[in-house]
């Protein structure tokens, strides 16, 4: 499953810049030369692909990489590593016959050649066949799981096979291993439902391993339906990106369709019917239902539904899409607002065959945009801002962004009367440059918020230039080690001004470099090929106005939690090919004079912390977690697995805690959100869920304490009469 989930979502990691903060230098070259220096002529698309990209790479990254036989090795392991991480497709003889390109691929890319990548293509797609029919043998026979036997689940500890009987073992192992697991929880299912009646009559073993083996089964048909509807061009853009990625991170292509993707992700909307879609023996089934889009209103589609087929309002006859690929049922199925659409749909409950006309139109994807709630301590009124993404329209930054819904929020909570305020910043992957600099315009006056640097060039300073603090109180910022880029400007800013306290992990995720999305369609004439997608491109570095970069060391929090990613290798540092860390001079800015008592709530905090003993017990789990994930062995018999899966469970248990945390704490929705719920009960409960989570969070829970801890100073509003004095 890991090469068919990493080529659908990996483009969906990064986070997006935009655009029109800073022009790229290569950008720059191109108005001036109009491309008369550099012809893209080649009449193969993938081809011209391959030198479109390695020129903007070589013009316009910020740390560009000489492309030779050391850039060939590393190219060479990344792409075969991407395609058969397990080692269960390819043989060793295909190996050898692979790497007489390994120091051949830069010779391969600047002479636009593709010798080793129709190679590697045609001989997966063969070695995909062979395992259709291994799987297929080896599950069709019972498993002894009294036989004494260990399976390695790491790759990198395995040689490639050298036959196919060791390849069939392989297999073999790999679906023992996945049906063990099954059978081991249907076993428990039984014992438990014969302790809840003694009358209840237990299925065998042998009934039970036969149940457990078609779960695999069922497991490995969906994968190889996922294989399937993969086509030549997706696995060249697999290829493509293991160049590409060997100057960063944090550079990447995207396919036409993958942009698509990442636009709807920054945006947070979609132009269609709003449904979830999923392929699944051959049929296109509704996942679900979006809150608030045409499919929800109309109250005629539910989740597994199958859609047989779909009819344009300005076509007589239906397509059948039973058995296309998804990405191109989809296409059917989407489409701008305001536009029919007429679905075949067979009803899940009954079986019956109906036909749906729904109006397309702009679906917002409520999990996207940021949410807020209140909660009382002490008499006191405070605020909780979940900010998931730093999330804007590419096309129109002013229709919906996360600086405008954060204003929005910040200024009803006023009006409720809140003294402190906490922005959430935890899993935040980061997004838009400008967006983070508006919020952080919303606490401070005026002043830098993020220095950025190209490569050779002059630094710019990017300044809230806007007067106006739309919160001046108390204010705490949470992060954690995949609080990334935007996420850390943020936390840095305010952190150096000291105009917020920062709580979590050691330190933040450590990327510090900035990203542009260049559509590679507007560098050609004339284009005849069709949609060449875009290329995510690093062109610079950011650095908070301190002078110190965010890159491999992001942001140390004031008050150090423990959370479970604390010893889990996830930063920055960890990856692959990251920029160094570095510094600059400072920028030129005025620590905020609006608290008394900052230190001491910082000291205060980390006291509470330190006698938590929920924290330490968050802590053990984390170092738990940590020795788990290095296990790397299963035993295949079944009493031995059973007995550590039973040992796992006990220490488990002990963590049970973690669940049960209460605080004295509850929350609740702000008065424009209430009037939302009477016409929609999913976002009522959804965000009931979200308070109840937030009432076990013994994060939150201290954001709080330190809300409370943290008093104003009367300087300012002193300064302010002052002025109005003179005036």
């Amino acid at each position: 499953m890991y090469f068919v989930q990493n080529l659908m979502t990996k483009s969906m990691r990064y986070m997006k810049r935009n655009l029109k903060i800073l022009v790229l230098a290569v950008l720059m070259a191109a108005t001036s030369c109009s491309f008369t220096t550099k012809k893209f002529d080649d009449p193969n698309k993938d081809k011209l692909l391959i030198d479109l990209i390695t020129y903007v790479l070589s013009q316009g990254h910020y740390d560009a990489k000489e492309i030779n036989d050391d850039f060939s090795v590393k190219v060479y392991d990344h792409y075969i590593e991407s395609l058969d991480p397990s080692k269960r497709f390819f043989y060793k003889k295909d190996i050898e016959e692979f790497e007489e390109y390994k120091i051949l691929i830069d010779d391969e890319i600047n002479n636009k050649e593709l010798n080793f990548f129709d190679l590697t293509y045609s001989k997966l797609e063969k070695r995909n066949e062979e395992a259709k029919q291994l799987y297929t043998q080896i599950l069709a026979e019972p498993f002894d799981f009294s036989k004494e036997e260990d399976f390695q689940t790491d790759g990198d500890d395995l040689e490639y096979v050298t036959s196919k009987a060791e390849l069939k073992e392989r297999w073999r192992k790999q679906l023992k291993f996945s049906t063990l697991i099954s059978f081991y929880d249907l076993k428990q299912d039984e014992k438990n439902k014969k302790e809840n009646d003694s009358d209840y009559t237990m299925k065998s073993d042998e009934e039970l391993e036969k149940k457990a083996r078609e779960t695999t089964q069922n497991s490995l048909d969906e994968y190889f339906d996922l294989t399937d509807d993969l086509e030549r061009k997706d696995y060249f853009s697999v290829f493509i990106n293991s160049v590409v990625e060997e100057f960063d991170p944090h550079t990447y292509y995207f396919a036409p369709r993958d942009k698509d993707r990442f636009d709807i992700q920054m945006s947070g909307k979609i132009e269609g019917i709003g449904a979830r879609l999923q392929k699944k023996n051959d049929d296109i089934t509704i996942m679900d239902v979006i809150s608030g889009g045409p499919a929800w209103k109309s109250e005629e589609l539910d989740a597994g539904d199958v859609i047989l087929k779909v009819k344009q309002e300005d076509e007589n006859e239906p397509v059948n899409i039973s058995g296309m690929r998804l990405d191109d049922a989809v296409d059917l199925i989407k489409g701008p607002k305001g536009s029919k659409v007429t679905l075949t749909v067979r009803k899940k409950l009954l079986g019956n065959i109906e036909q749906i006309k729904l109006t397309r139109d702009l679906v917002e994807l409520e999990e996207t945009y940021a949410k807020t709630a209140m909660v009382d301590k002490d008499g006191k009124q405070y605020g909780v801002i979940n900010l998931p993404k730093f999330y804007f329209d590419m096309e129109d930054y002013d229709s919906r962004n996360a600086a405008s819904d954060m204003r929005k929020d910040i200024l009803e909570l006023k009006e409720q009367g809140m003294d402190g305020l906490v922005v959430d910043l935890r899993n935040n992957g980061g997004g838009s440059l400008k967006t983070v600099v508006d919020i952080a315009g919303l606490f401070i006056e005026k002043g830098p918020i993020v220095q950025v640097k190209s490569n050779g060039e002059r630094k710019e300073v990017l300044n809230d230039e806007d007067s106006e603090i739309v919160w001046d109180g108390p204010l705490v910022i949470l992060v954690n080690e995949l609080s990334a880029s935007a996420s850390e400007i943020l936390a840095a800013a305010m952190q150096d001004y000291k105009r917020a306290v920062i709580i979590g992990s050691k330190q933040t995720y450590g990327k510090g470099t900035v990203q542009n999305v260049i559509d590679l369609n507007r560098w050609l004439r004339n284009n005849d090929y069709g949609d060449m997608g875009a290329l995510k491109i690093t062109t610079q570095k950011f650095y908070r106005v301190n002078g110190g970069s965010t890159q491999l060391e992001g942001v140390k929090s004031d008050v150090v939690v423990p959370d479970r990613y604390s010893y889990v290798d996830i930063g920055e540092k960890d990856q692959e090919n990251p920029l160094p860390w570095d510094k600059i001079d400072p920028a030129d800015y005025d620590i905020w004079d609006g608290y008394l008592g900052y230190e001491e709530a910082i000291e205060n905090s980390k006291k509470r912390m330190e006698q938590s003993e929920q924290i330490k017990l968050i802590e053990q789990n984390a170092k738990w977690i940590k020795e788990q994930s290095e296990d790397d062995s299963y035993s295949l018999n079944f009493e031995q697995y059973a007995a550590n899966a039973e040992k796992n469970m006990e220490v488990a248990k002990q963590y049970d805690a973690l669940k049960d945390y209460k605080t004295n704490l509850s929350f609740s929705s702000l008065p424009y959100e209430k009037e939302l719920f009477k016409a929609d009960s999913t976002l009522q409960e959804k965000r009931e869920r979200w308070h109840k989570d937030l009432s076990r969070d013994v994060y939150v829970e201290e954001a709080i304490n330190v809300l409370s801890d943290i008093k104003r100073s009367n300087m300012k509003n002193k300064v302010a009469d002052s002025d109005k004095f003179k005036d």
